[in-house]
């Protein structure tokens, strides 16, 4: 068939072409070679000319410009000078020459010592202007560059002689000699490539026709025309004009053509306008269906000159008209697997059982019908059980969905409706099985549900309806319900399978989401039960707290988390403040903040400082991991603390911490830093000690403590969320903790919090200097009297009369005590504060026991008389001994006509 389109037959021809196309080669390289040694030549006498003329100027000007020069000119004889000074500077720079002259152009100086005394042979105009001149002239040596420069007096600036040096070109040139190999070389190298070139080219083309001979492919194109005309396939070859140029018997066959087809045009067939269109452009076509007569042709076309073959088009044509109903019924089965399957991953992307109902309602609206209502009971909303006997009659509209549904006359959100049992709808609710009602034009009694709204259901234009109920493990948890307005085709029985599946499907993300919801409850009241219901009341501090649990669905039982805070009033008007974190969500993080809070609680009561409380709490920390290790549960994961104890008689705050956040400083000029507090390890590791930060802190000095969760977030790491807290806070030194809590919360809160967020603003305060006493006291038994007598005093003056007698008999007590058993220098301390605090220090680190004295014993009554006298008491120890301190209420009376202590600021 090569020969129908007058390509040729012989492989000899195309190896004669192969030939010419090698000889053509040849000649083009030989070409660019030539033009490419005449460029050389060129190029290299340019350059030449370019070198000899820098190279004379150059050797001149060094010359011209030689230190002595110009006074070897003025010598009575300056060639005995000049002339071995010129001959080396010839000799050392390669040129012929170097003459140097008076301004008459009289040599002092040549190569031939004959030539001194001449004139100068050239134009010395330029250089007695101060210029620079270079001639190209044939000499006695052959063709040459010189160059004349002048030699100035740098005093005067005048022209007192002039220097020339003189190159041939030959010198400077023979560069391209050295070329000459590798160009020839290169032109070897082309032509070997060329002829390799060739080569392949030739045997390609005998590939391609697998070397057949005349006969061969004969024999080849009848058993094809053959094939193609046995095939049940119809195939049809057009050609670039628009004629046919093939058409087998099935192309016949299902297009109706004519016996005389072939080289007739396609636009004259009587072909479809579709078909007719699509021979003729000759674009590319993939099973595209179109109508001839009653059959449905499935049409393929590819252009027939992709590999370098004939402009044309080939088309194959397949009768699809059955497979065409078969197909139908499996698209419907597809679309509606396809519709089952985006339902499962677009419904019940939460845990949030509201959000669900949305989810299936908005899916469902813009896929199965136009409007979507989705009723649940309301132990379902709340995350309870629902009943085993059903949902019951009531239930409440949870979600609505669809074009202008609220413009019609179905329930709102938020409406609690009663299902009418002697309805079809009621019935079914109540017995768990789905209700059609393909036509409600017809009202066949669903209309008893509400008659109003039926009739305006109906004048809207809304005409069918399913409802299905929400079952899941045999409890129904609500209905969904699918309306059809504006789509005119009614519900059908494949319409309601396809609903029950989708809302079966849709049921169990409902009821994972109630569960979910329940025991979210259940977590968040456990979690609220460990937190602290309310600040405690305490002087030391004016306090305010945020508790942000992270949001739901976001780890673990998402809004339960292990962060805390406390303010623990400890004694001598003190107060602990302390924050810490538990890493992760759930009901174990929950469970773990709440051990460890009540640990700090008892840690405390023991008025430990800071340092050594961590470590109590770290050894309790790790004493827990190996508990739980032991029974294979998980173990604290990760847990931080900040402790601080904040004195108001003193000022002074020491803190500590495991892990945890700097707390963050501002000072009442409105400076805000974080304090250097040095950071030990976080809990449960071990073996690290702890230290404790101490320093000063001004009235009204603001300490904010806080967990990761407020700094730390997805799309910020915790250097930049500290960095946003200090610019935050600073700068604003009267807010209120109140107004400090809200400005971090409103700056730093991410829109979805990931993690608990517990923040803690501590406002300081000092107590007046009026309402604390203290005396150093003698290791003598009559400072006794002396300490009581001025105790009395200072009470009576603080209008504590009544309290006198009680702290009288407690204090001679105790310093009975310290005088007898104790060493080195006795304090008293007197604290007048929401209690009268009477405080005894010694350096001694014995511990008093409260015991019950027997009958014969002559002392151990001390301490029993103290406890029942004082409403607390207890021991602290402190670096140099300890402190021994009670606590007595003030009279209601007296409290209730003075008011509380005079703080600075006062109390609120």
């Amino acid at each position: 068939m090569a020969g129908r389109y007058g390509r040729p037959r012989s492989v000899l021809r195309m190896r004669t072409v192969a030939g010419q196309v090698f000889l053509l080669q040849v000649a083009i390289v030989v070409l660019l070679v030539a033009a490419a040694i005449a460029a050389l030549v060129l190029q290299s006498r340019t350059d030449s000319e370019r070198e000899a003329r820098n190279r004379s100027v150059a050797v001149a000007e060094s010359v011209a410009n030689a230190p002595g020069i110009e006074q070897a000119l003025q010598r009575a004889d300056p060639t005995t000078v000049l002339q071995p000074r010129a001959e080396a500077a010839r000799k050392g720079s390669g040129v012929d020459f170097i003459v140097i002259m008076n301004t008459q152009g009289i040599r002092y100086t040549h190569p031939l010592p004959d030539r001194i005394g001449k004139k100068f042979v050239g134009n010395l105009a330029p250089a007695l202007a101060g210029g620079v001149v270079t001639e190209k002239i044939t000499g006695t040596i052959g063709p040459l560059i010189q160059a004349v420069v002048p030699i100035t007096d740098p005093h005067s600036g005048k022209v007192v002689g002039l220097v020339s040096a003189g190159i041939t070109i030959n010198k400077v040139s023979g560069v391209v000699d050295d070329q000459f190999p590798l160009l020839f070389g290169a032109a070897a190298g082309v032509l070997l490539l060329t002829t390799g070139g060739t080569a392949l080219v030739s045997r390609r083309v005998r590939r391609q026709t697998h070397g057949l001979g005349p006969a061969e492919m004969t024999r080849m194109y009848e058993h094809h025309d053959a094939v193609l005309h046995a095939v049940r396939e119809g195939v049809i070859i057009v050609s670039g004009s628009g004629r046919v140029l093939l058409a087998n018997d099935e192309a016949r066959r299902l297009l109706g053509l004519p016996a005389d087809v072939e080289g007739r045009w396609v636009a004259d067939l009587g072909l479809g306008p579709d078909v007719a269109a699509l021979l003729s452009s000759g674009r590319t076509a993939t099973d595209e269906v179109h109508p001839v007569g009653d059959r449905l042709i499935a049409v393929n076309q590819r252009s027939t000159d992709q590999a370098g073959g004939p402009p044309g088009s080939v088309t194959t044509l397949r009768d699809t008209t059955e497979l065409q109903a078969l197909s139908g019924r499996a698209d419907s089965a597809r679309g509606r697997l396809k519709l089952l399957y985006e339902g499962g991953t677009e419904i019940g992307t939460t845990l949030d059982v509201v959000r669900t109902c949305e989810e299936l309602a908005e899916f469902a609206a813009t896929r199965f019908a136009d409007i979507v209502t989705v009723d649940l009971a309301g132990a379902v909303l709340r995350g309870e059980e629902p009943t085993p006997s059903g949902a019951g009659p009531e239930m409440r509209r949870t979600a609505v969905s669809g074009d202008d549904a609220e413009n019609t006359a179905l329930y709102p959100v938020g409406k609690v409706i009663r299902f009418n049992p002697d309805t079809s709808l009621g019935a079914g609710l109540a017995n768990g099985e789905p209700v059609l009602e393909a036509d409600l034009r017809a009202l066949s009694g669903w209309q008893r549900q509400d008659p109003e709204r039926a009739r305006r259901l109906v004048e809207y234009g809304i005409h069918s309806m399913i409802a299905v109920p929400l079952r899941a493990r045999g409890v129904i948890l609500g209905v969904a319900m699918f309306w059809r307005a504006q789509e005119p085709e009614a519900f059908d029985e494949e319409d309601l399978s396809l609903a029950e599946e989708l809302v079966a499907r849709a049921a169990v993300s409902v009821d994972n989401a109630r569960r979910y919801t329940r025991e979210h409850a259940m977590a968040v009241t456990l979690q609220r039960s460990l937190l602290p219901r309310g600040l405690p009341e305490q002087n030391a501090v004016e306090a305010a707290y945020r508790y942000l649990p992270a949001q739901a669905g976001l780890g673990g039982v998402g809004g339960v988390g292990g962060d805390w805070f406390d303010i623990i009033p400890l004694p001598g008007a003190r107060v602990a403040l302390v924050v810490g974190d538990v890493v992760g969500h759930g009901l174990h993080a929950a469970a773990t903040m709440g051990r460890l809070r009540t640990a700090v609680h008892n840690f405390a009561n023991l008025d430990l400082p800071p340092d050594e409380l961590l470590w109590h709490l770290d050894e309790l920390v790790t004493r827990i991991d190996q508990d739980e290790a032991a029974d294979g549960s998980a173990g604290v994961t990760g847990a931080t603390c900040l402790y601080a104890i904040y004195d108001p008689a003193s000022g002074r705050c020491t803190v500590a911490r495991a892990g945890h956040c700097q707390p963050l400083l501002l000072r009442p000029d409105g400076t805000a830093e974080f304090a250097e507090v040095p950071g030990g390890p976080p809990l449960g590791l071990g073996g690290m000690p702890f230290e404790n930060w101490e320093l000063p802190l001004a009235e009204d000095s603001r300490l904010v403590l806080y967990t990761d969760g407020l700094v730390e977030d997805r799309d910020r790491d915790i250097d930049a969320g500290m960095a946003l807290l200090v610019r935050t806070l600073g700068g604003q030194p009267d807010r209120t903790p109140e107004e400090t809590c809200e400005a971090a919360l409103r700056e730093l809160l991410p829109d979805r919090p990931s993690d608990d967020i517990a923040l803690l603003v501590a406002r300081t305060r000092v107590l007046d200097t009026a309402h604390v006493a203290d005396w150093d006291v003698p290791a003598e038994a009559s400072a006794v009297a002396q300490v009581r007598a001025a105790a009395v005093r200072k009470l009576v003056e603080w209008d504590l009369a009544d309290e006198a007698f009680t702290a009288e008999l407690i204090l001679s007590e105790l310093v009975t005590n310290a005088i007898r058993y104790a060493s080195g220098p006795i304090h008293v301390r007197l604290i007048r504060d929401r209690s009268l605090i009477c405080e005894v220090s010694d350096h001694s680190s014995t511990s008093p026991h409260l015991k019950q004295a027997a009958i014969t014993d002559e002392g151990g009554r001390g301490l029993f008389l103290i406890a029942q006298l004082a409403e607390r008491w207890g021991t602290r120890y402190t670096g140099d001994g300890k402190v021994i301190w009670t606590e007595q209420p003030l009279v209601a009376e007296v409290v209730g006509e003075q008011g509380a202590p005079s703080l600075s600021p006062p109390v609120p």
